[in-house]
């Protein structure tokens, strides 16, 4: 409620309305007598400036001024009279004009909360009274609240939207803009764009790649150069990638109190991506393509809607559910499951968001090919996926999360966008086939006393309808772990970590016994930095892949994203060694470095059709930076370095060649 100033005057000697009230721009009080025209007896009760400001008085209309009169005939030879004391009546504005015609006078808002005002009449001191809204800070977009005409006299005035009740004029309180997301702004949510409970939060993102890197590229049968005798040909190449995203959400509910009531999410993507290498076939299974290839692709990062069933205790503890694209990570670091994709979900919390829980189903869109990002098209996959995180359990400051999932990959045929069987694998007899697997586990993140752990554990089973390595149905039967701990020392962090994923070592048993995931995207030995989990490496001489880009698991698949999964692998064994170092407030560095050894070298050599491979595969080392020149996520320029050297004789040195491999990243990611 807003209290407005209320004049009352008494008996006949009423004081003019001109004058009692000063203009907005007077930082003094509301009201002041006017010179020589003090009331007898008036009562005057106010709101200090900093409530309310009240507009300009209204101007005596010429027509409305009586003369002065004296008290006795005035005579013609008489010196001129003095000028007479203005009068009440002689400065009280026309009643009969029109507010909404007359210039002199301020416009009123006749409507109060959008229903026309009944008042006919008002007190003639303040019969044309408007007070303005007091200043909102930021862009409060198109609505305001404003007194109408026939409420002026009210000592409490209703605020239709109490989100615009604002604060006084004070250079305190800097001023925002539609384009400063940082200040109060309609556009990102912090004003109610329709009634009281209803918000619109705009996004927009511009993420920049320009990637340089050299991999083990094969010459193909018709090669770029004459005489290109080796298998593996020049493997440099450019990546440039631009992605413009923007974001819509459209929801009800104030979020500072308790969880939104619904929500709809749209986040839309225009991709557009170049690739140039210095092999043919490397872009195209048509070498008259070239070595280079443009593409771009629009496709739904998000875009699905969400509603709040209902809170369950005074805490807001919550069951809520989405249905349509969106992302979901089954782990705290990406191991196995790490997409966004179409699917229906439920979640919510307990004990005071102690306890938060997923149950998820997804039917998955394929993949384009050369974005990777969600196609239009359904790739007949079934996902069911789920898991329950508990806070502070074991030790104080440790959270626990467990996981169970299912993956239903029907058997299908499907060619890539460049031409490239990816379902099944060209491997052995190509019989297409199934892939049911089950996963549980277990896993953990926090610190327990000054160290800091992270760690997981799977289990998967299940059965592959027809392996092609096997050249056989197989029972799934693999594992995966991984582990790290760390300590910070002032503006440093210490890591050391260990990542295991099983691998079959008699590839034409029954046994599947190599680990494979789901759609994984892991965030651990370096991430995004090592040379290793960044990049994918062919299979050798033959039409699959050694491993995915942004994986760890050398599971053999032809592409990780589009393929199947793959059961009877390598498997890998890695040890890592990291420093992380926050030299300024802005500037991050990570420091890294990789042992990688083959758990299993039975499938490589089965598929290579080559004797005793080996199992060690080289040193993964990596300088990654972050920078965020702000001191926010508004402007995040990320940069890495990385190489990878074969062990001298060893498993990769056999497969590919005994060379240096490189990589390099620029990323500037730009955000409103």
């Amino acid at each position: 409620m807003l209290s407005i100033a209320s004049v009352r005057a008494a008996d006949d000697n009423k004081s003019s309305a001109a004058g009692q009230f000063e203009s907005p721009d007077s930082a003094t009080d509301a009201v002041q007598p006017k010179k020589d025209t003090a009331p007898d007896s008036a009562s005057v009760e106010t709101v200090p400036a900093a409530a309310i400001d009240v507009g300009d008085p209204a101007v005596p209309s010429p027509e409305t001024v009586t003369p002065p009169t004296g008290g006795a005939a005035a005579s013609t030879d008489a010196a001129p009279a003095a000028p007479a004391a203005p009068t009440a009546d002689a400065e009280k504005p026309s009643l009969e004009a029109n507010p909404s015609t007359d210039p002199t006078k301020p416009k009123i808002d006749t409507s109060f909360d959008g229903k026309p005002s009944t008042c006919e009449a008002c007190d003639d001191e303040i019969d044309y009274l408007y007070v303005e809204p007091p200043e909102v800070p930021g862009f409060k977009g198109w609505k305001t609240n404003g007194i109408p005409r026939g409420h002026e006299n009210d000592e409490m005035i209703p605020v239709p939207d109490r989100w615009r009740v604002g604060l006084s004029p004070d250079t305190r309180h800097p001023h925002g803009n539609i384009l400063n997301p940082y200040r109060q702004n309609i556009l990102k949510g912090d004003y109610p764009i329709i009634g009281q409970s209803l918000f619109l939060s705009l996004g927009a993102e511009s993420n920049s790649l320009v990637e340089g890197h050299k991999l083990p590229t094969a010459s193909g049968v018709t090669a770029q150069r004459a005489n290109s005798e080796q298998f593996f040909g020049h493997g440099e190449q450019i990546i440039g990638v631009e992605n413009i995203i923007l974001t819509l959400e459209f929801y009800k509910g104030e979020t500072d109190f308790k969880p939104r009531e619904w929500e709809i999410h749209l986040t839309p993507v225009f991709n557009v991506n170049y690739v140039q290498t210095e092999e043919n076939f490397a872009t195209n299974i048509d070498p008259r393509e070239g070595k280079d290839r443009f593409d771009y692709h629009v496709s739904f990062i998000e875009a699905f809607g969400e509603y709040h069933f209902r809170d369950i205790s005074k805490n807001y503890d919550f069951v809520s559910s989405r249905v349509g694209i969106q992302p979901f990570n089954e782990d705290f670091r990406g191991f196995l499951f790490l997409d966004s994709n179409l699917g229906a979900r439920i979640f919510g919390n307990l004990e005071g968001n102690r306890l938060q829980y997923n149950l998820a189903y997804f039917e998955q869109l394929e993949k384009d090919t050369n974005s990777g990002l969600n196609s239009f098209n359904f790739r007949h996959q079934h996902l069911v996926m789920g898991d329950l995180i508990r806070q502070d359990t074991l030790f104080s400051g440790y959270d626990m999360v467990f996981n169970v999932a299912y993956n239903d990959d029907e058997p299908n045929t499907h060619y890539n966008n460049n031409g490239v069987i990816v379902r099944p694998a060209p491997i052995g007899d190509l019989a297409i086939h199934s892939v049911k697997a089950g996963y549980v586990g277990f896993g953990g993140n926090g610190h327990i006393g000054k160290i800091n752990v992270s760690n997981q554990f799977y289990q998967a089973f299940g059965e592959e309808s027809h392996n092609a390595l096997a050249g056989r149905k197989t029972e799934i039967d693999a594992r995966m772990f991984a582990l790290e701990a760390s300590m910070d020392k002032d503006w440093m962090k210490f890591r050391a970590s260990f990542f295991y994923a099983s691998g079959d070592d008699k590839v034409e048993d029954r046994k599947a016994k190599g680990f494979d995931t789901i759609l994984d995207d892991p965030n651990f030995a370096g991430g995004e930095f090592s040379f290793w989990v960044r990049n994918g490496l062919s299979g050798g001489n033959a039409l699959t892949s050694l491993k995915g880009r942004f994986s760890l698991v050398p599971d053999l698949r032809t592409d990780k994203a589009e393929g199947q999964a793959n059961f009877v692998n390598p498997g890998v064994q890695l040890f890592n060694v990291g420093y992380d170092a926050e030299l300024t407030q802005q500037l991050t560095a990570k420091l890294n470095l990789n042992y990688i050894r083959f758990d299993q070298a039975a499938p490589m050599e089965s598929l290579l059709h080559q004797a005793h491979i080996g199992r060690d595969l080289g040193y993964d080392y990596s300088l990654g930076m972050i920078y965020r020149p702000f001191l926010n996520q508004q402007v995040l320029i990320t940069g890495g370095i990385s190489g990878f050297t074969p062990v001298s004789g060893g498993a990769f040195s056999k497969i590919y060649a005994n060379s240096s491999l490189f990589a390099g990243f620029l990323n500037l990611v730009v955000r409103y």
